[in-house]
């Protein structure tokens, strides 16, 4: 299996909480609460570390609350490589009433001391040899400029290492120009860049092409309920998951770029890849956390996926690509 690095610059202790039909102003009574070590790359490093593949977790941890980490690392067999700042990591909390609607309460993080910086960039230099893949997630902290962020892009792309890219914002914006390998934006993030809504399948998928063309090989479009859209050096694929009960869409787009690049490092053929990475992504919001390969009825959920060829004619009536 893989060697994979997980990059977790802003992570933070996950509050999930499930309620009723919330109504603000009012005292709320939640069903069940739930307190997590998470972070974007964390989630992902889960996922890869359940999928066999050899998983070091990295980025900027506070030593005042780092227990829950500590032991989240040992018992998903990751390796630890976070450098640690002073004070606390950032805690959200995650209201999901029924329906499927989530609500997120996100702190900013930490302030990061200059040194802390230096020395992830040393580290992470001296990882990169023998890695398969880096992949970076996740927001900033709030005094981390997102010139870092694509500075760590250059880096390991100059060590020949595919890096795939999951933020959003200005974090995004300065990623992209970087040429990251990969990237999974979703619909909006995706028309940020753009810079014009995305409110179609075409709109998307051209948008996708676009980003190929400009150096990016790997696009991971993810739409929610309308499918996935995968396009790979100017060639595209879209896969859509049966409808399942929805629970929690919290960490559903981790367990989807998991998921991918589990099938790409693996060398499955991108129609297999897809509809793993999407099926996966589909269990995963029928309760809290990730999602989980080994429950019983994910051959079903596979085998119900349905992914396909798209061309531009895929949407005007025209056969498809």
């Amino acid at each position: 299996m893989a060697r994979i690095l997980t990059l977790t610059l802003n992570p933070a202790l996950d509050l999930a909480i499930q309620c009723g039909p919330l109504r603000l102003g009012e005292v709320n009574r939640t069903e069940s609460t739930r307190l997590d070590a998470g972070g974007k790359g964390i989630n992902v490093a889960r996922v890869l570390a359940g999928l066999g593949h050899e998983v070091t977790v990295s980025g900027l941890l506070g030593t005042d609350n780092e227990a829950p980490f500590v032991r989240a690392f040992g018992e998903c067999g990751l390796r630890d490589a976070f450098i640690r700042v002073p004070g606390e990591t950032r805690i959200n909390a995650k209201l999901s009433e029924p329906g499927g609607r989530v609500t997120d309460l996100n702190g900013p993080g930490p302030q990061i001391p200059a040194h802390a910086l230096d020395s992830l960039t040393e580290r992470l230099e001296s990882m990169l040899p023998g890695l398969d893949a880096v992949v970076i997630s996740g927001s900033l902290p709030p005094n981390v400029a997102p010139s870092k962020l694509a500075g760590l892009i250059f880096m390991v792309r100059a060590r020949q290492v595919p890096v795939w890219l999951d933020t959003s914002g200005a974090a995004l914006m300065s990623g992209l120009a970087a040429r990251p390998s990969g990237v999974k934006p979703n619909e909006t993030e995706l028309a940020e860049w753009a810079g014009h809504p995305l409110d179609t399948p075409e709109a998307r998928l051209q948008a996708a092409l676009r980003l190929n063309a400009e150096g990016v090989e790997d696009v991971i479009v993810s739409a929610g309920a309308e499918g996935v859209v995968w396009a790979q050096r100017g060639s595209a694929l879209m896969a859509t998951s049966p409808r399942v009960p929805v629970v929690s869409t919290v960490g559903a787009g981790d367990t989807l770029l998991a998921g991918m690049l589990h099938g790409i490092l693996s060398g499955l053929p991108r129609e297999r890849g897809l509809r793993f990475a999407t099926a996966l992504a589909a269990e995963s919001v029928r309760h809290v956390g990730v999602g989980e390969p080994r429950t019983a009825d994910f051959e079903q959920l596979q085998q119900q996926t349905l992914v396909r060829s798209l061309s531009s004619d895929s949407f005007t009536g025209g056969n498809p690509g």
